[in-house]
């Protein structure tokens, strides 16, 4: 049925107001990355095996590009970036890249990638920097908890993320830029472990990101988790042979966001079709009441369903809160 002419200027009304809201952030708050300095990482040859001593060398390396960067916001007087610095170079932490300038970079390991027959690859939305890198960890965390042995996380922090109030968050300008890394990384992600079940999962405006890497990328599933749309009108746009799958918790407000796409003069504004209605046609699985930040809650039936597809069996169907998102057949394409 055709959308009422009365409920499509809503939409556009409440995302023309959403834009110049964020239009009128200043420029020096939220809508910038870090001022914290930091040097070039050192250049790394790249790895070509996944075995536990190549992996060892790595993960100095970049043990070694993270200190240098906590001297460095040491001398800026920046003692919380200082010390956020020194934890992640801990002799526990695992880091396949890292990059402190500009808001910050890096592609941490939870678990033992040399073993993982199971691989999950966490992209996160806006606001997601250097300072606020403990929320993906701590997501990357619980989800290898859930999923155990012969697993691996990999938290990529692999681009620079718009500020959560920002026109950047409204566009797919920063998702553009970062997707060619994205598909670089499966790509060395497979030379590593060619036999494991590889699965991104995309919170936010990481679908979007993940929705522009998602063309031949070789990958078992694409989850969209928390999605203001993904620039896309259907699933069958993203041209993967990949399962995609979408879930919205009943907490979240992302579902208010309206789901439309309006070209303008300097950018295309908004994200298009809700990933969890019919309209996509997504497989889709229940994200319980998870608000949209806690997805990866521990004990959350969201956190439990991602698992499973993770691993490659079934998870609870449905879980949005609306009856016009309820699940759609041809998520799967062969």
């Amino acid at each position: 049925m055709p959308s009422h002419p009365r409920g499509t200027r809503l939409r556009r009304g409440l995302l023309t107001a959403l834009v110049a809201a964020s239009v009128a952030v200043p420029v020096s708050g939220a809508a910038v990355p870090s001022a914290v300095p930091a040097p070039a990482p050192a250049a790394h040859a790249p790895l070509h095996t996944a075995d536990p001593g190549a992996l060892a060398e790595r993960y100095a390396a970049t043990r070694a590009d993270i200190d240098a960067a906590g001297r460095a916001a040491a001398r800026h007087e920046d003692h919380g970036r200082a010390g956020a610095l020194r934890a992640m170079a801990g002799p526990d932490r695992r880091f396949l890249s890292f990059d402190g300038r500009d808001g910050g970079r890096g592609v941490e390991v939870v678990g033992d990638l040399s073993r993982a027959e199971r691989i999950a690859v966490l992209v996160p939305g806006a606001g997601v920097d250097l300072d606020h890198y403990w929320r993906l960890r701590k997501g990357a965390l619980a989800l290898r908890e859930e999923l155990g042995g012969r697993s691996a996380v990999i938290a990529w922090l692999g681009y620079r993320t718009p500020a959560t109030v920002s026109t950047t968050s409204l566009t797919s300008g920063r998702a553009a830029e970062a997707a060619p890394g994205l598909r670089s990384f499966i790509g060395e992600l497979r030379t590593l472990r060619p036999t494991a079940r590889t699965t991104l999962l995309c919170h936010s405006y990481g679908s979007v990101v993940c929705a522009r890497a998602a063309h031949g990328l070789r990958v078992a599933d694409i989850v969209l988790y928390g999605s203001p749309g993904t620039g896309y009108g259907n699933a069958a746009a993203l041209n993967t042979r990949a399962t995609v799958w979408a879930g919205r918790g009943s907490g979240d407000w992302i579902a208010d966001v309206p789901h439309v796409k309006l070209r303008l003069p300097f950018a295309d504004i908004g994200f298009g079709t809700d990933p969890v209605s019919p309209g996509f046609g997504a497989e889709i699985f229940a994200a319980g009441s998870a608000g949209h930040s806690d997805y990866l809650r521990s004990g959350s039936e969201s956190l439990r369903n991602m698992a499973r597809i993770v691993t490659g069996r079934k998870p609870a169907d449905g879980g949005v809160a609306d009856a016009a998102s309820a699940p759609a057949p041809g998520g799967r394409r062969a």
